[in-house]
């Protein structure tokens, strides 16, 4: 048996590496978000990332964390998770894979749990007492849907996120 090093990446350094790179794509100057959904057979389905819905100006809606609600990113931004799974044109994403750079939301968890996505493996927890995780987490535990951190391996292309 050799103890030859392994001259590629594993499939899933590949797709959060993906999802990373789709992350670099969102013009929130805080919190840069990517996903992607990869098919039982590791085909990559959809890609998103965090961003304000097409036809609204990226210019004129704020990106702001603070201040009236009105006047906050919050109400505006689609996560990552739920454009990935809009983008999707392809017909049933049951069975598929979601890899995330950040722990989805309660409401993003809705989206994946309805469409059928299955695991679910993340880059990121920070949010992990909030109550939208903590119950984001209960509705993924009893719909079944497996999730567990990505854990770096150290072979990642390195990228600002």
């Amino acid at each position: 048996m050799s103890d030859k090093r392994q001259d590629y990446i594993s499939w899933d350094e590949y797709f959060m590496g993906v999802a990373k790179l789709s992350a670099l794509r969102s013009k929130d100057p805080n919190t840069q978000v990517g996903a992607c959904i990869v098919s039982r057979d590791n085909k990559i389905l959809s890609m998103g990332y965090n961003g304000f819905p097409i036809g609204c100006s990226d210019d004129e809606l704020p990106w702001a964390r603070e201040g009236e609600e009105l006047d906050r990113k919050y109400v505006y931004t689609v996560h990552s998770e739920l454009n990935a799974i809009l983008n999707y044109r392809g017909g049933s994403l049951d069975g598929a894979k979601l890899y995330v750079t950040l722990f989805p939301c309660n409401e993003c968890a809705k989206a994946i749990i309805q469409v059928g996505i299955r695991e679910l493996i993340y880059a990121d927890d920070k949010y992990a007492n909030s109550v939208s995780v903590l119950a984001s987490k209960r509705m993924l535990d009893m719909a079944g849907v497996r999730y567990y951190a990505y854990h770096t391996t150290g072979r990642e292309i390195s990228m600002k996120l």
